[in-house]
Parts: structure tokens; C-alpha cells; sequence
């Protein structure tokens, strides 16, 4: 019996076998464009095309109009001013010299009240019951506190200034948590998952060793998860890299699912996540971006994608899709299309 996109995600977070593996296409604003264009059909046409099975709906802040300094191109709600390509990079730490709990509580911290939920409920009723819909807030805590202390400041002060630390992810989890809970207040009911993200790992391994990560970083994580599981919710972490060694923290925080695994760094093998954790955590990614769908060709898109499959959907818990959180702009449409018609086709369980 065909599922619809909706009851085949919710199977698979529950660790059951659906009717085929679901399909995730995170895709970039360059990329949507040029798909669109290519295929000539709009946003929601782009989507059937690709079978996705997910939909998104976001709050967005509603944040005073400040001019940007010279040489910026963005700034985030925690005031950071950064520069280059996407999200960019920070033109400054404005906590890095911070040198008291005075100095971290004394930062203009943004108010929850600059998040819009007024438009939440009308978006997701376009999808309510067909598509598994994401929402909650972003909440990358760890990036925003690089971003206010820089990364050699805040790794020496975890060995040296414990509670400056402390007090800088206390204030950041402080605004993502109420920002979600009025989220899921104004919408939870039409939501499926609770989607965060923090990226911890690099090519070679994790940006923080399990145990600093359960000191500062997993209290804050385990109460995002406890605010989705509150209502109702699935959570699910987007987290790049080779994060391998903390996967057991995150398992005991509550996660239910972590987003784009990355086969190529370090510890990321398939087979060995699904043999040791696959029955705790749903593994969403694991057809390479880079080696495979920027520069293979439709075949061989086609034939590591069924791969991957073969390793990753026996027994459920699995979501299908690209090793990167959007696909980039210079990934070919055609070994796009060639993946998810496979993932369609090959996917299925019998």
C-alpha cells in the first residue's frame, strides 16, 4: 500500500518500515533558481518533481532596520556582522574581550518578541496531512557562540572561564527556547518535527571531544530536545562533519534524528553507524555532494545512490538525500533528478 509523504516520514521516525525510503532535498536559493528555470515550474512544482516529503514553515525576526557597516552582507539576531558568500563569515567577537559574567550579561541580548509567528498556521495548513512539516527555530547556539567569542577564545575559556562560558550559551538557548516555544504554541499542532541545527564536526573528526561537549554544549541541546518532545514533536539536528564520537551524547540527550551524514570525513562510514546506532537514530543524508552528485554523472549518481540504499534502509530509519544541507548551485539538475528517481524506484521495501 503507497503511503502518503506524511505517514511514510512519521513510520520511519518511529522506526518502522514504510513503503519506500522517504526523500529529503535541502536545496540553496542558487540552486532552486536554476532548477526551476531548467524545469520551468515553480517552487511547489520543483518540489513533486524532486518527491520530497518534507515541508518547511519558519518565523522569521522582525529585527529594528540598522544599516549594515561596510564590507558586511548580513547580520544575525545576536547582532554579528558577517561577510562573504551564504552566511559568510564574522567581521568581529564582540565578547572575545569580555572578562566578567558583568560583560556577557551587559550585551544588548535580542528580545523573543522580534519572532513573527503571525504567519506560521497559514503555511502550514497548505501541507498539514500530506507532507511531514518541519518548523521550530534554527537555534545554532555553538555557531552563535563562535560567532560572539571567537573559536580560540571560546575554547580557552572552557578550560579557563568555565562560566563565561556558561553565560554565553545561557543567554543563547534562553532566546531559542522561547522563540520555539512561541513557535510551537502558535503552530505545534501542524507540526511534525522540531528541526534544529549545529554543526560539530570537520573532516577529520569533531570540533569538541564528548567530554566538553557534555559539559556545555548537551544540557543546552537536551533542553531543546525536551521542548519538541514537550509537544508532540520528533527532533531531528542537521550537525556536518565527522561527528561520529559524539554520537552516543547525543543519543542519551533524546535526538531522534540527525541530518546530512557526510559518508566521506572521518568515522562516517554507513555501515557502521547503522550497525551500531540505527536503531536508536534516524540517519537523514549519506549520498555524497561532492564526490558524487557535483561530479559524477547520472549513472554513477544512480549507482552509488541504490549503495547507499542497500546499506542504509533495511529495517526503517532512514531518509534519503544529498551528504549537504542544500545542494549547491554548481551540482548538476540532472544527477539531482537521477538521485531521487532512484531513491523512488530503488527505495521501495518489499
Amino acid at each position: 500500500m503507497s503511503l502518503s509523504p506524511r505517514e511514510r516520514v512519521l513510520a520511519t521516525f518511529a522506526h518502522q518500515v514504510p513503503d519506500r525510503v522517504p526523500i529529503w532535498c535541502g536545496l540553496s536559493a542558487e540552486f532552486e533558481a536554476k532548477a526551476r528555470r531548467e524545469l520551468g515550474v515553480d517552487d511547489e512544482g520543483l518540489r513533486l518533481r524532486l518527491h520530497d516529503d518534507f515541508r518547511r514553515i519558519r518565523a522569521p525576526y522582525r529585527l529594528p532596520e540598522v544599516p549594515l557597516p561596510p564590507g558586511a552582507t548580513c547580520r544575525t539576531v545576536f547582532g554579528i556582522d558577517r561577510h562573504g558568500m551564504g552566511y559568510g563569515q564574522p567581521l568581529s567577537h564582540p565578547l572575545a574581550t569580555a572578562a566578567s559574567l558583568a560583560d556577557i550579561h551587559r550585551y544588548p541580548w535580542p528580545s523573543p518578541d522580534c519572532v513573527d509567528v503571525s504567519g506560521l498556521r497559514r503555511d502550514a495548513k497548505r501541507w498539514h496531512g500530506r507532507y511531514a512539516i518541519l518548523g521550530g527555530d534554527w537555534s545554532p547556539f555553538w555557531h552563535d557562540a563562535i560567532d560572539l567569542l571567537g573559536m580560540e577564545t571560546l575554547c580557552l575559556h572552557m578550560l579557563a572561564a568555565e562560566e563565561l562560558v556558561d553565560a554565553v550559551l545561557q543567554h543563547l538557548v534562553d532566546f531559542y527556547a522561547e522563540s520555539s516555544r512561541r513557535i510551537f504554541e502558535e503552530a505545534g499542532d501542524l507540526i511534525d518535527i522540531f528541526f534544529l541545527g549545529n554543526d560539530l564536526g570537520s573532516q577529520t573528526g569533531p570540533l569538541i571531544g564528548p567530554a566538553l561537549f557534555e559539559r556545555f554544549l548537551g544540557p543546552h541541546l537536551e533542553r531543546l530536545i525536551d521542548l519538541g518532545h514537550r509537544y508532540g514533536l520528533k527532533v531531528q539536528m542537521h550537525c556536518c562533519g565527522g561527528f561520529a564520537p559524539l554520537l552516543p551524547a547525543l543519543v542519551a540527550a533524546g535526538l531522534d534524528a540527525v541530518h546530512a551524514i557526510q559518508p566521506c570525513c572521518r568515522g562516517m562510514d554507513l555501515a557502521d553507524l547503522k550497525a551500531r546506532f540505527g536503531r536508536e537514530l534516524v540517519f537523514n543524508g549519506g549520498i555524497d555532494s561532492h564526490h558524487v552528485l557535483i561530479a559524477g554523472t547520472p549513472e554513477s549518481v544512480a549507482g552509488d545512490t541504490r549503495a547507499v540504499l542497500d546499506i542504509m534502509m533495511p529495517g526503517g530509519g532512514y531518509v534519503a538525500g544529498a551528504s549537504h544541507d542544500t545542494i549547491l548551485e554548481e551540482t548538476p539538475l540532472a544527477n539531482v533528478l537521477a538521485m531521487v528517481d532512484t531513491i523512488r524506484d530503488h527505495g521501495r521495501y518489499r
